[in-house]
């Protein structure tokens, strides 16, 4: 692969020239690969590839990459595998484990494994973890209490098999069991704030994230979250996830305009 040429005094990661303009367009289509048995638990995983390419431009080798809402740990797997070091958080025992194995796993086949620490807690109390300065943070969080509901993306196909989650949890803890939009809203940017504690100067953090509908209202999460957030962070930009490979439904066809959402926004903060 031709990287193009080296920049020079390259403050923000490790990438060459035409690396880094790869980057910078603003949408991209990305077909993960099919889901190992050790996360197919999860409800909701997001692809290490894709996060690689985030950390990889927003970080150099041996940053600090912190997920507060890890799951199975896609993005300190992602950390690990791109030599930074990975910091995570996660509510349920469940994914925390098979993170912990994941990320042992791949420690134990590299070289010189980076650092890694990832506490089963609540994100929102980050800040008696003990954890470093963070470089960049990476993330998801719920997309409210969508995975309750029946006919959200795959879920049918997931109640069809016992073995599977088609939601986080029972745990009052877990903001995608909070049933009130604005409340939700509340207690997420309450972790956010938290996280941007935490980041050195300078740093970023993305949120990846999606509006939703519900009961036939659009609730613009991703919009309402970004201006949330730019109370104490600078949104810098967006790129947009474009999902070409999903099922298409016919929602609202013969009366009404409902469109197949198959894009999330990746949303790029910074701290200054």
């Amino acid at each position: 692969m031709d990287r193009g040429k080296p920049l020079k005094h390259n403050r923000l990661n490790d990438l060459h020239s035409k690396e880094w303009i790869k980057f910078q367009k603003s949408w991209f289509i990305h077909r993960p690969a099919r889901r190992q048995s050790a996360v197919l638990l999860h409800p909701a995983k997001f692809p290490e590839e894709l996060i690689a390419e985030f950390i990889t431009f927003f970080t150099k080798q041996g940053q600090a990459v912190l997920d507060p809402m890890a799951g199975t740990g896609s993005a300190l797997i992602a950390a690990l595998q791109t030599g930074r070091r990975a910091y995570g958080v996660e509510l349920q025992d469940k994914y925390a484990d098979s993170a912990r194995e994941r990320l042992q796993k791949l420690s134990d086949e590299l070289d010189d494994p980076p650092e890694h620490r990832l506490e089963t807690a609540n994100a929102a109390n980050i800040a008696d973890l003990d954890f470093p300065e963070i470089d960049y943070c990476i993330t998801s969080p719920p997309y409210w209490d969508m995975l309750h509901r029946k006919g959200f993306d795959t879920q049918q196909e997931r109640r069809e098999d016992d073995s599977l989650d088609v939601h986080y949890s029972d745990d009052e803890a877990d903001l995608g069991n909070i049933e009130d939009y604005h409340h939700f809203l509340d207690n997420l940017t309450h972790i956010y704030r938290k996280v941007a504690e935490l980041l050195r100067e300078q740093a970023y953090m993305t949120v990846i994230v999606k509006n939703i509908k519900k009961g036939g209202t659009i609730y613009p999460l991703a919009w309402d979250l970004a201006g949330r957030m730019s109370e104490f962070l600078t949104l810098k930009d967006e790129k947009i996830w474009c999902q070409d490979d999903l099922r298409l439904g016919p929602y609202g066809m013969g009366y009404a305009w409902v469109s197949n959402t198959m894009h999330h926004y990746c949303l790029n903060f910074r701290k200054e």
